[in-house]
């Protein structure tokens, strides 16, 4: 009996694969799925961006960082390719295409041809390797700079010479240009955006007016970038006639990224206990100091995570730089050429997002602008990394010195 019994007890507890059980298994593996999806794919691709950009900026000697590339303009890339090698390369690529052209037309009918095609263009493809190879080697790369400089250019019946934009110096106007940007229109935006966010926590009142005005700043969050491109270069570039400068950038970077942070800030401040205000307005400090002493640092935190999310929505934009603030290319620094001080803010500057836009779209893509890309694309990444990186630093330390 004892051991019936306990079979029974086994049986009723045991777990049972009902129809909605397997469901929600279903639902959970393909979620997992696709979580696990993205996440390797943004990993491949980070690694990829990592790997072919460190190419442009890291060298196999000392000092071992390219410092040409992070710090000269961008500049056509004058290149001898060896004549002899130049000419075996384009022929055994010839010879490839049409023996795979035949060996397409035999695969049905003939077998050992179609087989003795496919070895032969095995071996024209180890020969194109070693010749390209040998080409690479031999072959003579000078920035426009460089060739300037040049005594006697190389013989045109030695070398085969080409000319490619954008794909010879560096991008260190396009770095000083990004920082600026990001750096004005944060300080900007986080400026208004916690005025406003004040506002509306702490001196605004419930009703339909304050609901509206929350609602239009959620609206606003999901506006496309080339709306604030198009409105920033009505408004700031045409109207107010700043022209293509750093002062139309700001604001209209600044725009963007305000939905995002007085959001945060205001449920940051929102998050504060209300004791904190009593017990200083009890001590008969006034709301403004209040907010300033016992709510402002405390809300700190969320604050710089907004600032977070804005930078990376900032830094990343093409189209509201394209239309109010960058050159595709400009020969001097910001600080370069002034006649005056207010000349710094409103003249145009380059930027990385919009340079990757252009050596990736708007001029051929050949094997020389690949190093430019990537090595454009790496160095984006790092100093939004770093900026990123330099909020949550802070943000750790407001925290740890306002735990509450």
């Amino acid at each position: 009996m004892k051991s019936d019994t306990n079979k029974q007890t086994t049986h009723l507890f045991s777990q049972r694969f009902s129809r909605n059980k397997v469901m929600e298994l279903s639902i959970t593996g393909i979620l997992r799925f696709f979580t696990y999806l993205v996440i390797v794919l943004a990993g491949y691709l980070f690694l990829d961006i990592t790997y072919n950009g460190s190419k442009a900026v890291f060298t196999k000697e000392a000092p071992f960082v390219n410092f040409q590339f992070l710090t000269e303009k961008p500049q056509t890339l004058h290149v001898f390719e060896p004549a002899d090698i130049d000419t075996q390369l384009k022929s055994a690529k010839a010879e490839i295409l049409t023996k795979s052209i035949k060996r397409r037309a035999l695969s049905n009918s003939n077998y050992e041809a179609a087989e003795a095609f496919t070895l032969a263009i095995k071996d024209l493809n180890k020969e194109v390797k070693e010749l390209d190879d040998l080409r690479k080697e031999r072959r003579l790369m000078f920035s426009d700079t460089e060739y300037r400089a040049l005594a006697t250019t190389p013989s045109t019946k030695d070398f085969v010479y080409s000319t490619y934009a954008y794909s010879g110096g560096g991008i260190g106007p396009a770095i000083i240009g990004t920082i600026l940007l990001v750096f004005g229109s944060i300080l900007i935006a986080l400026t208004l955006g916690v005025l406003c966010a004040v506002y509306l926590s702490e001196y605004s009142k419930p009703g339909k007016v304050l609901q509206s005005i929350r609602l239009s700043i959620l609206n606003l969050s999901g506006v496309p970038s080339i709306v604030f491109g198009l409105f920033g270069f009505g408004l700031f570039v045409l109207y107010l006639d700043w022209g293509v400068s750093l002062m139309a950038g700001w604001f209209t970077l600044a725009l963007m990224a305000l939905p995002v942070i007085i959001t945060a800030s205001e449920e940051s401040m929102r998050a504060i206990p209300k004791g904190f205000r009593e017990g200083s307005l009890a001590l008969g400090a006034s709301k403004w100091t209040c907010i300033r002493t016992n709510v402002l640092p405390y809300a700190m935190p969320g604050i710089l995570t907004s600032s977070i999310m804005g930078i990376a929505r900032v830094a990343g934009e093409t189209a509201p730089i394209m239309f109010t603030a960058a050159f595709a290319l400009r020969d001097r620094l910001p600080w370069e050429g002034l006649e005056n001080s207010t000349d710094f803010f409103f003249q145009g500057v380059m930027a990385l997002p919009y340079h990757i836009y252009v050596v990736s779209s708007k001029i051929p893509q050949n094997e020389y602008t690949q190093n430019m890309q990537y090595g454009t694309a790496f160095v984006f990444l790092l100093i939004v990394g770093l900026f990123a990186l330099s909020s949550i630093i802070l943000r750790v330390k407001v925290r740890k010195k306002y735990d509450w």
